[in-house]
């Protein structure tokens, strides 16, 4: 499994890099934004499921948790910005030093990787024979998750200018160069 977190590491790593070339965004970026999203899809999820029950008790301990959990996030994931994060991976880059977090969180990427794996058969069946609407929602956390520990682990580029962009800026004189003068 070492040699499948190490080939998937290395694919990742790659596809970052080219998103790094073609936008200008790191992947310490897209991890933040992907993190964003399972946040959102989560908090949804959560109140979607639970607020609709008419349940008031039910709706106060949703209301604490989902207040509770936020306020986890915000010392936790949301205590250092994008730049900061870029910065430090930029300044580790610089140095020749390669992510700390491809060996430390090696287990828990395998882990992610396995649980992806063995639970998506099961929790399709689950699915499809007991019909549970939120069980599709649980696998797409458990591979968005995944993949959020294998961006974090990549290594960026040093900074450089998004190709998309200066493609546009191309275009955009060359479109504006063909139109019809206004009298």
């Amino acid at each position: 499994m070492i040699h499948v977190d190490s080939a998937l590491l290395n694919l990742t790593e790659r596809m970052c890099r080219r998103f790094q070339t073609w936008t200008g965004r790191t992947n310490v970026w897209l991890a933040f934004q992907l993190t964003n999203l399972s946040i959102v899809v989560y908090f949804v999820w959560v109140a979607g499921l639970y607020w609709l029950s008419g349940d008031l008790a039910l709706r106060v301990f949703v209301a604490f948790f989902c207040g509770g959990v936020f306020f986890m996030l915000t010392r936790t994931v949301f205590k250092i910005s994008v730049e900061v994060a870029e910065a430090e991976a930029y300044r580790r880059v610089s140095k020749g030093l390669r992510n700390p977090r491809r060996i430390r969180d090696a287990q828990l990427r395998i882990a992610f990787l396995t649980l992806s794996i063995l639970l998506s058969y099961p929790l399709w069946l689950a699915y499809v024979t007991l019909r549970l609407r939120f069980v599709p929602l649980i696998e797409a956390l458990i591979i968005l998750t995944t993949f959020v520990l294998y961006v974090l682990a990549c290594d960026p580029l040093p900074p450089c200018a998004a190709k998309v962009r200066e493609w546009l800026r191309w275009m955009t004189p060359a479109r504006n160069a063909n139109a019809p003068t206004p009298l």
